[in-house]
C-alpha cells in the first residue's frame, strides 16, 4: 500500500504545542504559564458565551450543514448578505477548502513570505506548487516582481494577509486595488483585521467589496478577537458564483454546535468584545514603547494583536529557550528566509507585559 507520491516529501506545518504538553515540559501549572506565542486572546470568550455553552441544548444532535444561524448572525455583522457567506472550522478548513475546490496536481498558487505558513502547507497538501514572491525589508508587497510572477506562472489563486502574519502590517488599499486588476482569484486573510482600525476595524476590511467583484475572497476569524481559537469558528464572505460548489465540496457538519453557539452569542455582545479589543490595542502600544526600551530587541510597528521583534547581539533561539525555562513565558521564535532571528510576541494582559519586561531585563 503507497501514499499519494507527493505527501511523501511533504513537511509537517509547525504547530504550537497543546497548553498541558507545554504544562509538563516546563513543569509549571498552567497558572505559572505567560503564554504570548499563538496570539491568542488572553481574555478568553465573553462570561455569556461560557454561560451559553453550559446551557447547551442540542448538543447530541447534528449541527446544520449550512449553519443558516450563524450565518445570520454573521449577516448582521458584516453587512453582508448571508448568500456569500459561509463558516467553517476555522478559517484554515476554508483555506484547505479552497484550494481543493480549484487545484489540480502541479497548479500553481501565489504567496507573499513571510507570511502565514498554511498557504504553502495547504498547496502542497493538494499537490500544487507555491510561488513565493517575497516581501520587501519593510513586509510591504513588492507589486511589480508579483505581477510578473503571475504573468509567468499563472496562479491560480493568490494569498494575501493584511494585516499581515507575522509582522503586523496593513495592505494598503492601492496595492490590493492593483493586485485585483490581475487574472488571479485574491483571497485576502483578515484573520486580525478587528485590531487594525476603529469599529473593530470595518473601516479597513474589504469584506463588502466581495459583493462587487468575482476574484476576490475574503477571509475572517473569531478565533483572536473573540477569544474562541479552542472551537475553531471562521469563516468567508465568496462570490455568488463561486458558492454553489463550496457548499456541495464542503463537509456537511463542518460547524459544530459548541462552536456555533459561542459564535452567535459573540456577535450579539459585539459592544463587549470591542471593549477587550481596544485593552488589547492599548496594551499593544504600551508594551510597543516598552519593547523599544530593550537594547537587543528592534519591535516592527502592528496593526495587529502581535509584535514581532528583530533579536541584535544574542541568539533569538536562546531567548526563547529561556523566557520559557526559566520564567515561564512563551513566544514564538521565526528563523527562516525574511525572518532570521526574530521573536513575535503576541499582546497580553498588563501583568503579562509587567513580567516579560522584567523577564527580558534579567
Amino acid at each position: 500500500m503507497k501514499i499519494r507520491k507527493h505527501l511523501e516529501s511533504l513537511l509537517p506545518y509547525v504547530f504550537i504545542e497543546p497548553f498541558e504538553v507545554l504544562s509538563r515540559r516546563l513543569g509549571r501549572i498552567p497558572e505559572q504559564i505567560i503564554k504570548l506565542d499563538a496570539n491568542e486572546n488572553p481574555y478568553g470568550p465573553l462570561p455569556v458565551v461560557r454561560e451559553a455553552l453550559g446551557k447547551m441544548e442540542f448538543p447530541h444532535i447534528y449541527p446544520d450543514p449550512e449553519s443558516r444561524a450563524l450565518r445570520r448572525s454573521l449577516e448582521e455583522f458584516t453587512g453582508i448578505p448571508a448568500e456569500y457567506l459561509m463558516a467553517g472550522a476555522g478559517a484554515d478548513e476554508l483555506l484547505d477548502l479552497i484550494m481543493r475546490v480549484f487545484l489540480e496536481p502541479n497548479d500553481c498558487i501565489l504567496s507573499c513570505p513571510p507570511t502565514f505558513g498554511m498557504y504553502s502547507f495547504d498547496a502542497g497538501l493538494n499537490a500544487a506548487r507555491c510561488i513565493e514572491v517575497p516581501r520587501r525589508a519593510d513586509f510591504s508587497l513588492d507589486i511589480e516582481s508579483i505581477c510578473k510572477a503571475v504573468e509567468t506562472y499563472h496562479p491560480k489563486l493568490c494569498f494575501i494577509a493584511s494585516p499581515n502574519n507575522p509582522d503586523g502590517s496593513i495592505l494598503d488599499a492601492k496595492t490590493l486595488d492593483l493586485l485585483l486588476e490581475l487574472p488571479v482569484l485574491v483571497v485576502l486573510d483578515e484573520a486580525y483585521i478587528e485590531f487594525a482600525g476603529e469599529k473593530l476595524g470595518a473601516n479597513l476590511s474589504r469584506i463588502r467589496d466581495v459583493q462587487l467583484l468575482d476574484n476576490l475572497i475574503v477571509l475572517r476569524t473569531l478565533s483572536k478577537w473573540a477569544g474562541l481559537a479552542g472551537l475553531r469558528i471562521g469563516y468567508g464572505a465568496f462570490p455568488r458564483w463561486l458558492m454553489p460548489v463550496l457548499w456541495t465540496a464542503k463537509q456537511p457538519y463542518n460547524v459544530n454546535v459548541a462552536a456555533s453557539v459561542a459564535a452567535q452569542v459573540s456577535l450579539a455582545n459585539v459592544d463587549e468584545l470591542a471593549k477587550i479589543v481596544d485593552l488589547l490595542k492599548n496594551e499593544r502600544q504600551r508594551l510597543f514603547e516598552s519593547l523599544q526600551s530593550i537594547s537587543y530587541l528592534r519591535p516592527y510597528p502592528t496593526k495587529s494583536n502581535f509584535i514581532l521583534c528583530h533579536v541584535v547581539d544574542r541568539d533569538a533561539a536562546e531567548l526563547k529557550a529561556k523566557l520559557a525555562l526559566e520564567h515561564g513565558i512563551l513566544v514564538r521564535y521565526f528563523n527562516k528566509p525574511g525572518l532570521q532571528d526574530h521573536i513575535r510576541i503576541s499582546v497580553g494582559r498588563p501583568e503579562d507585559t509587567d513580567a516579560l519586561l522584567i523577564a527580558l531585563k534579567e
